[in-house]
Formats: C-alpha cells, structure tokens, sequence
C-alpha cells in the first residue's frame, strides 16, 4: 500500500515537472573559430546567432571577453525544455590570454550569489535558477593535445561548474588521429589533475544494452564533434553534413563524430545528474565558502566589542 501511494505520488510529481517543463543552463567557451556557434545552432536546431557581427582578425585580437546570452524553448519527446546558453566571445583571442578565464568564473559566481540571496529571502517559492549547469569546452583539433590556456581554463573553473570537453572540427581529423588525440586529452586531463564532469556508474541491475551505452559514452569523452545546419543529399537521403570532394560527413551518423552521444547526454540522459551535481557539489561548496566568511566577520565584530568594552 505504502509503495503504491508512493510511485503514484512520484508519477504525479514526475507529471507536473514534465508539464512545467525544464530549465537548464548551458555555457560554451573556446576560441573563435572552432564552430562552437555552428555546434550551438545545430544541437538545437535554431539560429542563435543570427544578428551577430563578425570580426576581423584585427578586431577580434583588440576584443576582451564578454559573456552573451540567449534563451531558447525546445521540445523533446513532449517535454519543454527552456535552455539558456551562455556564450563567452573573446575567450582565447588575445595575444596575451593570461587570466582570461576570469571574466568566466566570476560570472559563474554571480549567478552562485543570485541564488543564494534569493534563497535566503523571503520569495524563496518563486527563485530564478540562472545556475551554470554544463560548460562544453571546446578543444582546437590542430594542436597536439591541451594547451596551456585549456588546461589552466579548466583547473580555474572545474570546481565550480560541470567541464564537459569537445574535441572541435573533428571531419579535419582522420579517425585513427581523432581516436590518439582523445587519449592523449584524456591522459593529459588525468596528468593536470582536471576534475571534469564525471558520469555516474550504473547500477548494477541496470540492462545490458544500457551499461554498453554508458561505456561508449565515457570512452567518448572528449566528444569529437562537427557542427553544420546545411542539408546535403546522402544515398538518396536528406542529411545535415557537410559536402567534401571525398565524400559527405554526417552530422546524425555515430560512425562519423560523436554529435548524436552529446545531444542525447545533455537533452535526455544526462541533463538532471548535471543539475543535481551543480546544485549538491558546485553550488553547496559556494554556499558553505560564504557561510563561512560571513562567519568569521561575525566572530570578529563579536572580538572588536568586547575589546572595546574592557
């Protein structure tokens, strides 16, 4: 009796969230040119950037980083999702790129310090989650690995938001060349002791058929991805790729890139583990570290009186 109230009750609950729908914030950072808006546009099918100016070499060395965003509503197997991606043009394009994560974590921060007011004041019902939840960051295909500025991006940032990396522009790679550069920006994240987000291990009841799926999907990390909103005719079939003298790479096929792995990660599987690890891990950390410092200047004002007192 008491677990049939109780899967009826979640089944409601499940209901209303899936009638409310979802929100959920997704940041991209990078360098220009590594198709970050092409991927954008093309994971959820929309023209984010349509109004956006594009800069000339000249402009884009000059230009500092500055963090843009944009609201789209979707809808994926009958659930609305209200996304917000949060972009950061400017990121990596200067000649001297020191510290240019900065302008990215203390927005990340911000939204942290948003909330927390929020919930420490009295509307605590109706709180805007501007939270970031998943930052894709996107790894040049042309270097040899991780460069300095990936590695001391992602150790500046991984402890405050969920670091997912892609390996960029991945049809200028052969496979066997997209399967070293993986290992090797695997081992190097595993070297520089870059904590980024981690799959949760499946239960040990779960199918067969699922475990393989989280398996491929860990091994897939960084995901190898190609970007492109333009159909192309494959074998008589209508497809979003891209038209080489050699041949046309398909954006949906899994034996091309890994398109299809992250879409599905972020949209279906993977998009409440995200927001659960935000909210328990990332942001509790930020709340501890200010209840803590708001602490301290308690204890210390409390020390000044009754100095002042004697």
């Amino acid at each position: 009796m008491h677990s049939a109230f109780l899967s009826t009750r979640t089944t409601r609950i499940h209901r209303k969230s899936v009638k409310k729908g979802f929100d959920f914030t997704l940041m991209v950072a990078g360098e220009s040119g590594l198709g970050k808006s092409t991927l954008v546009n093309s994971l959820f099918l929309t023209d984010l950037y349509r109004d956006r100016k594009l800069l000339g070499a000249e402009e884009r060395i000059m230009q500092t980083v500055e963090i843009t965003k944009h609201a789209v509503d979707i809808e994926e197997k009958g659930v609305r999702l209200r996304l917000t991606i949060v972009d950061t043009p400017g990121f990596g394009d200067a000649v001297n790129n020191t510290e240019c994560w900065k302008p990215v974590a203390e927005y990340i921060d911000q939204q942290f310090e948003q909330y927390f007011r929020d919930e420490s004041g009295l509307n605590r019902k109706n709180i805007q989650d501007n939270r970031v939840h998943c930052c894709l960051y996107f790894i040049s295909p042309f270097g040899h690995g991780l460069r300095p500025l990936d590695v001391e991006f992602m150790k500046a940032l991984h402890q405050r938001v969920n670091i997912v990396p892609i390996l960029a522009k991945a049809d200028t790679l052969t496979p066997p060349e997209v399967d070293r550069k993986k290992r090797k920006i695997r081992e190097e994240i595993e070297h520089f002791g870059i904590k980024i987000y981690q799959f949760p291990d499946c239960d040990s009841d779960e199918d067969e058929d699922f475990k393989l799926q989280d398996q491929a999907l860990k091994e897939s990390i960084p995901f190898a991805v190609i970007g492109s909103n333009t159909v192309v005719e494959a074998r008589g079939r209508r497809v979003r790729g891209r038209l080489y003298p050699w041949g046309i790479v398909e954006v949906e096929n899994p034996g091309h890139c890994d398109f299809v792995k992250l879409r599905t990660m972020l949209v279906r599987t993977h998009m409440q583990d995200l927001k659960d690890v935000t909210r328990e891990t990332h942001y509790e950390n930020y709340r501890a570290q200010c209840i803590q410092s708001m602490t301290r200047l308690v204890v210390k004002e409390r020390n000044r009186k009754d100095r002042s007192r004697n």
